[in-house]
């Protein structure tokens, strides 16, 4: 991690779950850190309980990723007050209720607007300021083991009707993304980090309750971190992450 001291991290989604632990972890790490979402509130809760020391190293902004104009003023912001966008972590996703057979239109697009433009929108930003400076930077998609495997929905155990398509998306948004960088001569890297099943406030606790094997929001941000660190040369392209006992 010696290569990221001081360098400028971007999390979207920071005010909880995974976004908060990778935003927390980042930050003990040694890099600056935007940490981007809509609950204002809940970032600077977050940041009151990191040591002291840390705190001016978490800087917080509130945007909803999925409107294009706060993404743009959120990491104009970055370039103008940082000095740029180092890494990006797309982490915000939603989950709306329902089925796709009957499902309302507006919670469609809201799941589409977030999990798959909205990290497009931000990727475009960031790979922006990453190229204006010709910095080998690092794109870090949080996908989903749903974004490979469909869960077989029950009625104890939902389908999830949209959420698998949008992170089947980002699968594929990751590749094509790695094959564009490759053809432009970049060395900026690209991941896809696809947990099991893990314990957020993405869905409602009771569905959690269905499942033996979880895991944790700090397992993934330890991924992360374990990815962003390898050597200039080595890219993880795609990483799996399931407990022990994963079913899915």
């Amino acid at each position: 991690m010696e290569r990221w001291q001081n360098r400028v991290a971007v999390v979207t989604g920071a005010s909880c779950g995974i976004g908060k632990a990778i935003a927390d972890d980042l930050v003990k790490a040694g890099l600056r850190v935007v940490g981007l979402a809509r609950r204002y509130d809940r970032m600077t809760e977050n940041r009151a309980r990191l040591p002291e020391a840390l705190q001016s190293r978490y800087f917080i902004r509130k945007c909803d990723i999925s409107v294009e104009s706060e993404v743009k003023q959120a990491f104009d912001w970055v370039e103008h007050s940082l000095g740029g966008t180092d890494i990006l972590i797309n982490n915000a996703g939603i989950v709306r209720p329902g089925n796709i057979v009957d499902m309302d239109s507006q919670m469609i697009d809201e799941v589409f607007n977030t999990n798959v433009k909205g990290l497009i929108y931000c990727s475009q930003a960031a790979f922006k300021s990453m190229s204006d400076r010709k910095f080998a930077g690092h794109i870090v998609h949080i996908n989903s083991i749903l974004g490979h495997n469909v869960l077989g929905g029950t009625p104890e155990a939902p389908s999830l009707n949209v959420y698998p398509p949008s992170k089947y998306a980002v699968t594929a948004i990751n590749e094509t993304l790695r094959n564009e960088l490759r053809v432009l001569g970049t060395k900026i890297k690209t991941t896809s980090i696809s947990p099991g099943i893990t314990k957020t406030e993405i869905a409602p606790p009771e569905l959690y309750d269905l499942f033996d094997a979880l895991l944790m929001p700090e397992d993934v941000s330890q991924a992360v971190l374990f990815c962003i660190a390898t050597p200039p040369h080595v890219q993880i392209h795609e990483m799996v992450i399931k407990p022990v006992g994963e079913i899915v």
